[in-house]
C-alpha cells in the first residue's frame, strides 16, 4: 500500500489547480508548543504579535491522539481557533522524524498512520486558522537515517521517503483542498516531494551569513525548477552560531516566509532557543530590533564608537567606586561604606557600559545589582558586591582608557 499510494504526483491535479495557495512570503511565524492552557497561548501570543509576527508551527503527537483522540483533537481545535481569533495562523506538523521510530516506516504501521491523518486533519479541514500542514518535520535528521553506513543510508533515505511520500498522498485523499509541506533539514532534501507538496519548506542553521546565503541560492534554485513558493520553517539558534537577528536579515532580503525557533525561552531549549522569557522580557533586544525591520550596524565605515566619558561620566564612576571601596574615616575610626553606596557607584559603572556595548551581556551586570538590592541589606554577601565594584570600575577603566 505504501508502494501504490507513494507513487501518486499531484502537481498537475484539478485539485491542485483549484487550491488557493497563500502569500507564503508575508508569514513572520516562530515555532511553539501545543499549549492546553489557552490563557497562557493567549498572552505568548500577545507577546508575539506586539513584533509583527503572525503564524506558530506545532509539534503534534500520533501517540499522544491516540490515548484519547477525541480530548486531543479538542485541545488542537482550541488552540487553532484561539490563534485565529488573535491574528495567527497555525501550520501542524503530522510527524516529527527527529524521534522517528523504524517501526513506523512499516507497511503494519501504515493503518495506524492513516486514521491519524484522517482523523486529525478531517477535524480541522474548514479551520481558517490552518495555514498548511507539515506532513513531516525533519525526515531524514535522526540516528535511524545519520548513524546508518553510506550504503544502508541511502536505502534507509528511500524507504523513508517512502513513508513521507504515503503520507502525503493519505492527507491529499483526506483533505483535497489543504496545503501541504515537508519540513527538510536542508535545502537539497527538498526534491524527494517537491512534486507532491504546495510548499517548499527548508530550515537553516548555517554558522556563517556566507551559508545562510548559499541555503537560499540552493532553495530558490529548487523553488525556481518546481515552480512552487518556499519557506524557511526553523532558523534562529545562538548554539549553531546562527544569530536570530541574521537569520531574520536574510530571510527579508530574500523576501521568504520564516518560523524562528522558537517563541518563548523555556523548557528542552531554553538556553540555545527562544526569543522571549515567560514574563514578556527578552535575552536578546536585537532579535525584536531585526523583527522589526531594524538591524545593527556593521558597516565599518557607517560606525560611530560611542564616548561614554565624553563628559567625564566614566571618571566619576571610578572615583565613586574607589571611594565606596575605601570607605570613611581613619586608621582609629574605619567605616565601611555600606552595601547600598557600593551598589550605587557599580551601577553607574554598568549603566555606561551596558549603554555603549562594552560589556558581555549573557548575565546583565546591573541584573546582579538588581538581585542584590532585592536582598535584605543584612543577608547581603558584601565581599561579592565590593569584587564586582571592583570589576566594573576596572572595566569602566579599560574599555574608556582611563588611568
Amino acid at each position: 500500500m505504501l508502494a501504490a499510494l507513494s507513487s501518486a504526483g499531484f502537481a498537475n491535479s484539478a485539485a491542485a489547480a483549484q487550491r488557493v495557495v497563500p502569500d507564503f512570503a508575508a508569514v513572520r511565524g516562530v515555532n511553539h508548543g501545543l499549549a492546553a492552557d489557552l490563557t497562557t497561548l493567549a498572552r505568548d501570543l500577545g507577546y508575539a504579535k506586539r513584533v509583527n509576527l503572525n503564524s506558530t508551527r506545532i509539534w503534534l503527537s500520533q501517540a499522544d491522539y491516540e490515548k484519547q483522540p477525541g480530548t486531543y483533537i479538542a485541545q488542537l481545535r482550541d488552540y487553532v481557533r484561539t490563534s485565529y481569533r488573535l491574528g495567527f495562523t497555525t501550520m501542524p506538523i503530522l510527524f516529527n522524524g527527529n524521534g522517528l521510530n523504524p517501526e513506523t516506516l512499516s507497511n503494519a504501521f501504515a493503518t495506524r498512520a492513516d486514521a491519524y491523518v484522517a482523523a486529525v486533519m478531517g477535524a480541522l479541514q474548514d479551520e481558517p486558522g490552518v495555514l498548511a500542514w507539515d506532513v513531516m518535520n525533519e525526515p531524514f535528521t535522526n540516528p535511524y537515517h545519520d548513524a546508518a553506513s553510506p550504503t544502508e543510508r541511502a536505502a534507509r533515505s528511500a524507504e523513508i521517503t517512502r513513508f513521507v511520500r504515503h503520507a502525503l498522498a493519505q492527507a491529499r485523499r483526506v483533505a483535497p483542498d489543504a496545503i501541504l509541506t515537508v519540513g527538510y533539514t536542508f535545502p537539497q532534501q527538498m526534491e524527494a516531494t517537491a512534486d507532491m507538496v504546495d510548499v517548499l519548506s527548508f530550515h537553516d542553521y548555517s554558522e556563517t551569513r556566507a551559508g545562510i546565503e548559499g541555503a537560499y541560492r540552493a532553495a530558490e534554485a529548487i523553488a525556481r525548477r518546481s515552480g512552487k513558493p518556499l519557506m524557511n520553517t526553523e532558523t534562529g539558534c545562538i548554539a549553531r552560531a546562527n544569530p536570530y537577528d541574521a537569520a531574520i536579515e536574510a530571510a527579508a532580503e530574500h523576501r521568504t516566509g520564516f518560523y524562528l525557533f522558537n517563541l518563548i525561552i523555556a523548557g528542552y531549549w531554553r538556553g540555545i532557543h527562544g526569543i522571549f522569557y515567560p514574563d514578556g522580557t527578552v535575552r536578546d533586544p536585537s532579535t525584536v530590533s531585526a523583527l522589526m525591520g531594524f538591524y545593527r550596524q556593521r558597516d565599518m565605515a557607517g560606525i560611530v564608537r560611542p564616548q561614554p566619558d565624553r563628559e567625564g561620566t566614566g571618571a566619576r564612576a571610578v572615583a565613586a567606586i574607589d571611594a565606596a571601596l575605601k570607605g570613611q574615616g581613619d586608621a582609629f575610626n574605619h567605616v565601611d561604606a555600606p552595601t547600598d553606596a557600593l551598589l550605587d557607584a557599580a551601577e553607574r559603572a554598568a549603566n555606561l557600559l551596558e549603554a555603549s556595548d562594552m560589556v558581555a551581556m549573557e548575565v546583565p551586570p546591573t541584573a546582579r545589582i538588581r538581585a542584590w538590592r532585592a536582598t535584605p541589606a543584612e543577608r547581603r554577601d558584601r565581599d561579592a558586591i565590593r569584587r564586582f565594584a571592583y570589576e566594573m570600575g576596572m572595566e569602566v577603566k579599560s574599555r574608556m582608557l582611563l588611568y
